[in-house]
């Protein structure tokens, strides 16, 4: 909730400026607690946003090292990819890799996030200005500084990197293509992720919109959502699905798991095609599962399915 470029830090949710003394901080603490109690009318999300808020900075131990790693104080971790030398990853929600993990993974085609970085890094140095020299575009500070679309660009590269970790790790019974265009024309027309394994064929959004958010008719609400993300993704897996003369099981929703009140919620059938929004900590769990009322695929169709796929997918 708080190490994404997009989320408020948590000396926003509490409603202070960071440098702010203790007592000034451990009063606006106390004030948003009563704003946000849901018993006064208040909003449960943002109730546990100021307690999780709190937890991170309400001692001087936590704080400092709060403030290490988002930018407020010195020697904070970048955003960057991780082992590409300027950061490891550390400031971002992302979980530790599993260097000893000799498992087979699932196979992979694609770059999960690529597009968005590099639309990023674009988008960070035309923002800065031509001439400006930026030794660092991932750190925390600059981020934190820059317009709303641009820190959603990378925020939703760090989901895209993260969920591709999950469905790695799902092991070789899996295939999964990554930034698969949806039109070649436009490559913001994509979709994120399609996973092939014995639980059937899903395309998958991978999303960090920076706060909580809800289900309203089949499709997500909040502050942060823009468009229709659900209707989105069905369009895309629908087109695709033409192109390669194959049959989605299904279409995810993949989000941070501090922005959804369940880990996965199951809404039904959108155009025909069953929809599930998860928490990225279930994400494995589901496409282990399937969805219910979507249909498996084994045997010599899951190597037709996929012979379709390769022959058909094209990356933005």
């Amino acid at each position: 909730m708080f190490d994404s470029p997009l989320s408020a830090s948590a000396y926003e949710v509490l409603g202070v400026a960071p440098d702010a003394a203790e007592e000034d901080l451990r009063k606006a603490y106390r004030l948003r607690l009563r704003q946000t109690h849901p018993d006064t009318g208040g909003d449960a999300a943002r109730f546990v946003q100021v307690q999780r808020a709190w937890e991170l900075v309400g001692t001087a131990d936590a704080r400092a090292s709060y403030d290490r790693g988002h930018g407020f104080g010195t020697d904070a971790p970048s955003y960057a990819p991780a082992g590409d030398g300027r950061g490891d990853g550390a400031g971002s929600w992302r979980p530790p890799a599993r260097s000893a993990d000799t498992r087979p993974r699932a196979r992979s085609f694609g770059q999960p996030g690529g597009w968005r970085r590099e639309r990023y890094l674009d988008l960070i140095r035309e923002w800065a200005g031509r001439g400006t020299e930026i030794s660092d575009p991932y750190d925390p500070a600059l981020v934190r500084a820059a317009p709303r679309e641009l820190k959603r660009m990378l925020a939703d590269a760090l989901a895209e990197e993260a969920s591709a970790r999950v469905i790695g790790e799902l092991g070789m019974g899996y295939t999964v293509w990554h930034d698969v265009a949806v039109d070649p024309r436009d490559p913001s027309l994509k979709v994120d992720h399609i996973v092939l394994g014995p639980s059937g064929l899903y395309a998958v959004l991978s999303e960090d919109l920076g706060g909580p958010v809800r289900l309203r008719r089949g499709e997500l609400i909040g502050d942060g959502v823009d468009g229709s993300p659900i209707a989105d993704l069905v369009a895309g897996a629908r087109v695709l699905a033409r192109a390669a003369r194959v049959r989605f099981s299904g279409a995810i929703v993949v989000l941070p798991d501090d922005d959804l009140v369940s880990t996965i919620e199951e809404i039904g059938r959108v155009r025909s095609l069953p929809v599930a929004v998860v928490s990225r900590s279930a994400l494995a769990t589901i496409l282990r599962r399937g969805l219910s009322g979507a249909r498996d695929i084994g045997g010599n169709e899951l190597f037709d399915v996929r012979t379709r796929l390769q022959q058909t997918v094209r990356f933005v």
